[in-house]
């Protein structure tokens, strides 16, 4: 990127006395040119492209230094990981140069990630069974994954039905079936074709007990076709937080997975606590953003504490008899902006105790 005064962006690595420097260890992967090498393995804080930026406020420099320049390098996000997979270097228009930088994160699948057919029958796994413990059909065949019907009748996806059908003709001919609901193959012709190759004329299989090998006494709808894995994995919803990092307007901790955010615990939360008498817990909880305030006895108003001179006064009555309270931060919030559309606010104090 270009800046005022000709100064740019530069694509290298980042020198140590530039502000914002990160650690060594960071920068491992980059070469020469400040861009990871291809199949190098980050993990989250790691450098993929090494940057630094040039000096915002250049009446502030006089003398343009190496010591000026700040670190803007692209990083692996947090709770994240890849391998470096392809690079491309290329130009944009103004002649500036590009790099984008393409990682990629083998997984196996796991009980919570999501999958689905191309009907849009879309379902999480709920358990990985070992191959030995999978039922198998007359000719030793055991599934890829057991599915639940019932949600074909109310979602009305007879093309997942035909799909099995036709995917089960198409591997035993050799040979690609059109599958749509509407142009493709007859429903019935699949079946005599079925019929033709020795199977049964529905899609139905015998199946065998995987522990004792008896036959079970039922049939099971059988066959071959796609299932899509989806982006939603469980391995990227996984999130826990202690004490961390707050917004600067309310003071109480920062939303979000992907920026290091809390898990909030809502008012329906608060209210199953306090079914359970759980008031330890509560406090606990919900102190995030306490704050003390200083108020004047006599008329209400937020008193004044002076740290230089060790005392507390009260700018409205000029009292002397100041007590602390303990508050949540978001209301001493909501009375500062009260007082800011010119509503005076007054605090009436009681003891707790009485």
């Amino acid at each position: 990127m270009n800046y005022a005064g000709g100064l740019k962006d530069e694509i290298a690595i980042p020198e140590k006395d530039v502000s914002g420097y990160r650690t060594e260890e960071s920068y491992r992967f980059l070469e020469e040119d400040g861009i990871a090498y291809p199949e190098a393995q980050l993990d989250a804080g790691e450098t993929l492209i090494g940057k630094t930026s040039p000096p915002k406020f250049l009446s502030e420099v006089r003398e343009i230094s190496i010591k000026t320049r700040k670190e803007a390098s692209s990083v692996i996000r947090q709770e994240e990981k890849g391998i470096i997979d392809v690079i491309f270097i290329t130009e944009d228009g103004q002649g500036n140069k590009v790099v984008k930088v393409k990682t990629r994160d083998p997984r196996i699948p796991e009980p919570g990630d999501k999958f689905a057919t191309s009907h849009g029958q879309k379902g999480v796994i709920g358990v990985l069974i070992s191959e030995n413990d999978i039922p198998f059909s007359s000719r030793g065949v055991k599934p890829d994954i057991l599915f639940n019907p019932h949600s074909i009748p109310s979602r009305m996806t007879v093309g997942y039905l035909i799909e099995l059908l036709a995917g089960k003709v198409g591997c035993l001919h050799g040979r690609i079936i059109d599958g749509t609901g509407f142009s493709g193959q007859r429903i019935e012709d699949l079946e005599e074709q079925l019929s033709e190759l020795g199977f049964r004329n529905d899609g139905k299989e015998t199946v065998y007990n995987p522990i004792n090998g008896d036959m079970m006494k039922l049939k099971i709808y059988v066959g071959n076709m796609y299932y899509l894995k989806l982006k939603y994995m469980v391995g990227n919803k996984m999130h826990a937080r202690a004490s961390g990092k707050v917004t600067l307007l309310t003071r109480q901790p920062i939303e979000g997975r992907a920026k290091g955010g809390a898990l909030r615990l809502g008012e329906m939360e608060q209210q199953a606590l306090v079914a359970h008498g759980a008031s330890l817990l509560l406090k606990e909880r919900y102190d995030s953003d306490k704050v003390i305030l200083h108020i004047c006895m006599k008329c209400g108003a937020v008193a004044i504490e002076d740290y230089i001179r060790s005392k507390q006064q009260c700018s409205m009555c000029n009292s002397q008899e100041i007590e602390p309270i303990e508050i949540s931060y978001a209301f001493k919030l909501l009375a500062d902006e009260i007082q800011s559309l010119h509503i005076k606010t007054k605090f009436n104090l009681k003891n707790k105790y009485e």
